[in-house]
Parts: structure tokens; C-alpha cells; sequence
């Protein structure tokens, strides 16, 4: 078994191309867990993912402030403390901050 607090693990940037004022926060990773990683992401006033897409899916369970998933058309499909979400694997994605503090979120995907 593992406990820690989410405070004890180190918050870095986003660094991916289209990425604009969000950190992230690797809860659980390859190190701890065999079949998943947790993510916890922080997403500050104005800022975003970049709109891309990947091999695998995610879940995503938002803890804080208000956002929108967006789809490849710009369809945005707001989010709020308490709502989750799946992102079918190659469904080309972004999480954007639409409030005023910080959007908070957990995601979860697996590992290689």
C-alpha cells in the first residue's frame, strides 16, 4: 500500500507545445501503480491544454473551479466541481479554464 498527500508532490509546467498556464502533479505513476497513473492537474485563470490527442483514454474527475472539455469542432462541454469525463483514446481533446480561480482536476490513464 502507498498513502501520501497530493501537497508533498512536486507541481511542474506543462511544457507541450500549446499549453498555457497549466502544472501538473504526477499522484501516481510507473513507480507506484502497475496498471494506471493519477494526474492531478491545475489549470490557472485563462490558461489551457493544448487541442491534441493520443493512443490511450483518459478519465478525468474535476475537483475545483470551472472548465470545458473541447472537442475538435470547438464545441466546449463545461465542467464543474463534481462532473467527470472520458476521452475516447485519438478523440482529439482540450481542457480550458473558464472561470476566474484555478480549474482542478484529477486524470487518470494507463500505464504503458
Amino acid at each position: 500500500m502507498f498513502v501520501k498527500n497530493y501537497k508533498e508532490v512536486e507541481m511542474e509546467d506543462v511544457k507541450e507545445e500549446g499549453a498555457k498556464e497549466v502544472k501538473i502533479q504526477w499522484l501516481i505513476d510507473e513507480k507506484i501503480g502497475r496498471t494506471f497513473a493519477m494526474r492531478r492537474f491545475t489549470i490557472k485563470k485563462g490558461g489551457h491544454t493544448p487541442l491534441h490527442k493520443h493512443d490511450w483514454e483518459h478519465e478525468v474527475f474535476v475537483l475545483a473551479g470551472e472548465g470545458a472539455l473541447v472537442d475538435e469542432n470547438g464545441k466546449e462541454y463545461p465542467l464543474k466541481p463534481g462532473n467527470f469525463a472520458y476521452v475516447e483514446p485519438n478523440e482529439v481533446h482540450q481542457f480550458k479554464n473558464k472561470g476566474d480561480e484555478d480549474f482542478i482536476f484529477l486524470c487518470m490513464i494507463p500505464l504503458p
